[in-house]
């Protein structure tokens, strides 16, 4: 038995198995390219939730016996209706991060700091042998940038911009992303309800 992330995403999958490791998950921790061929998962849902358990409940079709970990996040700006939203990672094309930053900077190009708020989700979904779904989901609230700042991280990272450590997510080490990102929050929260979830399988 294995713990599998469903992401192709190098990026994601780094940052989740460096999150894991803190929360003492006891099974070896495989991505989707270690287990060979999986049906293509379409992200066709209209909420981080409903993408994050089609994962998992699509992995689990060739995966059985293994628990499913998938995470489905984005960026929502205030001042777009929420955009880009579950459309984060293809806004302006195909997982672009450029083009998507790009875009976002060009929309927002006339409206003043105060009205450039924004919002990183993650919804994570633990998918059980048994058949059964943990879901949990974290938010940090931020602002987007006039332009790039940092080197760091990927996506809209150079662009949110996090009050509370005076910095972009691009600009902080891994580990202080980690602690207060969208997506370590949810995973502490997994965490949390992790051992009571077990006990009821």
């Amino acid at each position: 038995m294995k713990l599998i992330i469903a992401s192709n995403n190098a990026h994601k999958i780094t940052e989740i198995e460096a999150l894991l490791a803190s929360i003492s998950i006891d099974l070896p921790v495989v991505s989707l390219q270690e287990i060979g061929d999986v049906p293509e998962i379409v992200e066709d849902g209209t909420t981080f939730e409903e993408n994050a358990v089609k994962k998992v409940e699509t992995i689990a079709k060739v995966a059985p016996n293994d628990y499913i970990l998938a995470d489905d996040s984005g960026m929502s700006v205030d001042a777009l209706n929420g955009e880009p939203g579950v459309y984060s990672a293809r806004y302006a094309g195909d997982h672009d991060d450029q083009a998507n930053i790009d875009k976002v900077l060009q929309k927002l190009a006339k409206v003043p700091n105060e009205q450039r708020t924004a919002h990183f989700n993650s919804v994570i979904a633990l998918h059980s042998p048994k058949g059964s779904n943990l879901i949990v989901n974290g938010q940090v609230d931020g602002y987007i940038t006039e332009s790039e700042r940092g080197q760091g991280g990927f996506g809209y990272d150079p662009i949110f911009f996090v009050p509370s450590m005076n910095k972009t997510f691009a600009e902080m080490s891994a580990s202080e992303k980690n602690t207060i990102s969208h997506r370590g929050l949810a995973l502490q929260e997994l965490g949390k309800k992790l051992p009571v979830w077990l006990k009821g399988e």
